[in-house]
């Protein structure tokens, strides 16, 4: 509103000047028409007043008649005065006379000097210029005054429409500054709005344990990126199969139930009251909380040991192949989670080296540089062998062929592609060890066949299975493999499927084994 009063002010300023400018120019214009009108019919014996200045000024100018030089006495003229030069000699010679010559009549250059009391010419020399002007010279002096005056008129007008451009441009920069400057007040309206939802947000966040602020920075906390992981659990687990979606939702009942610590928000309803009374009491407090709730979980029937490793070299960066295996990994996270609570989970991303994250540094990771799967392989053999789990697995997500390897000295060797991958099935072996694996390998999809051959041997020398997939698909393959379901893509076995044998007769079930076949890329 302040923004707007001020460009009104100055709007309406404008508008004074035109209009006084514009009364200024037209009383003028009067004035002028006025002395025109006295000019056409001008009374020489008594000059008016405001003609005096142009009358003058037209008397002087060079292109009047009077102001020309007289024309040149024609050959009779000048002979007769030739002549009557000698008959004065003569004259003078004999002493019949001694007068002196007549003086030579000098032409007289008028100056316009008015009177003073402004009305009667009297003796001045505009007088006597105006005396001696002849009829025809006055006519020629009075359409010479019309002249200068129209041109003086026309000089007003043109005068004054520059004027009025001007004042034209001023108002249209006066708009034009009125527009940004509400642009520039609604835009500062808008950023304190957002500011203040920002901060409201942040405040929000930060009760709920969602962010939290280190070195003066937001950071995201494993509460936010948990809750995003069970977003994505939802939204995968809406393409699975109905009985995949099913077998997600926990373990087999086994009935044997141990008193521990809250753990998860679903288990309150398995709250052991008393114990959790007793515990707040001893602690001091009056109410129950998160540390004092104790309730009855239900002993799983197994033991759980899944390593998720994904490959994070430069070329998962393109296409969104990185940012799909994040997805995929947090959503098969929460739902090993939510089957088995007491399942140990190792994640950790491959480049030159490997790194072991959490579920914040799994969202945070970014690409890398070359592919060290031999490396890969030798920290899931060192997490799986001093594992006590009767369930081992191992998922492996890649998008190409071995390219580094850390050689003996630790150094990370890269460009030699034969060298790379003979480590990598090297460490495939030595995993292959592990009692009660079962390894999947991931091939995100390419254009190069020689990449799906490379996870084909090294898921050959694990005795594991390979998945060619896409990143669309990748979290929907991840949890149908981990839920032992069947692919809906290609899968290619450690050891070659032995051809159906042939049908019976006609009605034989070969065409259900064919068709059967075809999905599993047979």
């Amino acid at each position: 509103m302040r923004v707007g009063e001020e460009y009104d002010r100055r709007q309406a300023e404008l508008d004074l000047i035109a209009r006084r400018s514009d009364e200024e120019v037209a009383q003028r214009i009067a004035e002028l028409e006025q002395r025109l009108r006295a000019a056409r019919s001008i009374d020489w014996s008594r000059l008016p007043t405001d003609l005096v200045a142009d009358v003058g000024a037209a008397l002087l100018l060079p292109t009047a008649s009077w102001n020309q030089p007289p024309p040149r006495p024609s050959l009779a003229a000048r002979i007769r005065a030739a002549f009557a030069r000698f008959v004065a000699w003569l004259k003078r010679l004999f002493g019949r006379t001694s007068a002196a010559p007549p003086p030579r009549a000098e032409r007289r250059v008028p100056i316009a000097i008015a009177s003073p009391d402004g009305r009667a010419l009297g003796a001045s020399e505009l007088g006597d210029a105006l005396a001696r002007l002849s009829g025809p010279e006055q006519q020629e002096l009075s359409e010479s005054v019309a002249q200068s005056l129209r041109a003086k008129e026309r000089e007003i007008e043109r005068a004054a429409e520059e004027k009025r451009r001007a004042a034209e441009a001023q108002r249209r920069e006066l708009e034009e500054e009125r527009r940004e400057a509400e642009r520039r007040a609604a835009s500062d309206t808008e950023a304190r709005v957002r500011a203040g939802e920002e901060r409201r947000l942040e405040r929000e966040l930060k009760e709920r344990g969602f962010v939290a602020e280190r070195a003066g920075e937001l950071v995201v906390t494993y509460g936010l990126v948990e809750r995003f992981a069970r977003l994505l659990l939802e939204e995968e687990s809406r393409r699975l199969p109905g009985d995949i979606r099913l077998s997600l939702r926990g373990g087999g009942s086994t009935g044997v139930y141990e008193k521990a610590r809250l753990r998860r928000a679903e288990e309150v309803a398995r709250l052991d009251l008393p114990s959790s009374m007793l515990a707040a009491r001893l602690a001091g407090q009056r109410h129950i909380d998160e540390e004092t709730s104790y309730v009855y979980r239900e002993v799983t029937s197994e033991r759980v040991h899944v390593v998720l490793a994904f490959d994070r070299s430069g070329s998962m960066s393109e296409g969104g192949k990185l940012d799909a295996a994040k997805k995929a990994l947090l959503a098969l996270y929460v739902a090993i989670r939510r089957r088995y609570p007491d399942a140990t989970i190792d994640v950790f991303a491959f480049d030159n080296e490997v790194q072991v994250l959490d579920l914040v540094e799994l969202w945070e990771c970014r690409a890398g540089a070359f592919t060290n799967t031999s490396e890969a392989l030798r920290a899931a053999h060192l997490l799986l062998r001093a594992s006590r789990a009767t369930r081992r697995e191992l998922y492996l997500i890649t998008d190409g062929l071995p390219e580094a390897y850390t050689g003996d000295d630790g150094r990370v060797h890269s460009g030699q592609l034969d060298v790379a991958m003979e480590r990598a099935l090297e460490r495939g072996r030595e995993l292959a060890t592990v009692t009660a694996l079962q390894s999947t390998v991931l091939l995100l999809k390419s254009e190069h066949p020689e990449y799906e051959a490379a996870a084909r041997s090294i898921a050959r020398t694990l005795g594991g299975e390979m998945l060619v997939t896409d990143p669309a698909h990748l979290g929907v393959e991840l949890l149908v493999r981990w839920a032992h379901g069947t692919e809906t893509e290609r899968r290619v076995s450690a050891a070659p499927t032995p051809p159906a044998p042939p049908p019976a007769g006609p009605r034989g079930g070969g065409g259900r084994r064919r068709r059967a076949d075809r999905r599993m890329g047979g």
